[in-house]
């Protein structure tokens, strides 16, 4: 059965670190605690208690982080998006505020075969507020045979500021039924950091650094990966490999490296509940 669900979260800064609320929470979307990190950051999984998206879900959720807050979001695992003769559809709305930084890394985008799915992200950064974010589309499940045997997936993501950022929309409906046509590489990944204020300079600086990794990384055949400095603010990462695992990896590395040159401190990688 298919439900409605919204989930409202936000992130206060406090004398002692970041403070999470919860303003609503409507199942099966749900935060269960937050957990202290490094740097006053808190970190907050994201709960899906149904397992995954049901045809017909509509699900939304909205994360505002405040001014100085610092908050990194993950999930407890992989989305996967059930089969269905109606579309699911999911929509994410963030604002960071000023001096405030996010992380938000989630884990995999699953399409089961027959599933029709959408999925809408838009984030608005204010001044000099910080973005690290990575999404991973699988082609399916490798177990089940289920190569691109979802019937239609549709992906829009938004990064604004005071101007926009980056505009990014693809669908693909009754993709092919195997991967030759994209030479194997059937998981896609894609990694943002942005930094509202900086010169572009400074983003062609942080592209020129991302882009030696990139090319250390490329494999021919197996796993390609490509930098650019967005229009302003940012710098985007992208990723085609024939294996979710190794791209998982690397975008670590990515992750790591923009961080530390952004913002002058290092990654943690966040913990998992189970």
């Amino acid at each position: 059965m298919s439900v409605n669900s919204r989930l409202r979260i936000r992130f206060e800064r406090s004398a002692t670190g970041t403070v999470l609320h919860v303003d609503e929470q409507q199942p099966p979307l749900q935060v269960v605690r937050a957990f202290p990190s490094a740097d006053a950051e808190t970190l907050v999984h994201l709960h899906n208690v149904s397992g995954g998206v049901v045809a017909g879900d509509r699900l939304e959720t909205i994360i505002c982080v405040g001014p100085k807050a610092h908050a990194q979001i993950t999930s407890t695992g992989a989305t996967r998006v059930y089969r269905g003769d109606r579309v699911s559809m999911q929509k994410i709305t963030i604002c960071v505020g000023e001096q405030a930084l996010l992380e938000y890394l989630p884990d995999p985008l699953i399409p089961y075969g027959g599933s029709r799915y959408s999925q809408v992200t838009q984030v608005q950064l204010t001044d000099d507020a910080t973005l690290f974010w990575w999404e991973v589309v699988a082609p399916g499940r490798f177990s089940a045979g289920e190569i691109f045997a979802y019937d239609q997936l549709r992906i829009r993501n938004t990064i604004r500021s005071a101007r926009p950022i980056l505009y990014e929309s693809y669908e693909l409906n009754k993709p092919p039924a195997c991967s030759g046509q994209t030479g194997g590489l059937s998981n896609l990944a894609t990694f943002y950091a942005c930094c509202t204020g900086r010169p572009q300079t400074f983003w062609r600086e942080i592209e020129s650094c991302l882009a030696e990794i990139a090319a250390r990384l490329t494999v021919q055949n197996r796993i390609l990966w490509g930098v650019s400095a967005l229009a302003a603010d940012g710098v985007a990462v992208r990723g085609l490999s024939a294996t979710g695992e190794e791209l998982a990896g690397h975008l670590k590395e990515f992750w790591r490296t923009a961080k530390r040159l952004i913002t002058g401190h290092e990654a943690v990688v966040p913990r998992k509940t189970y």
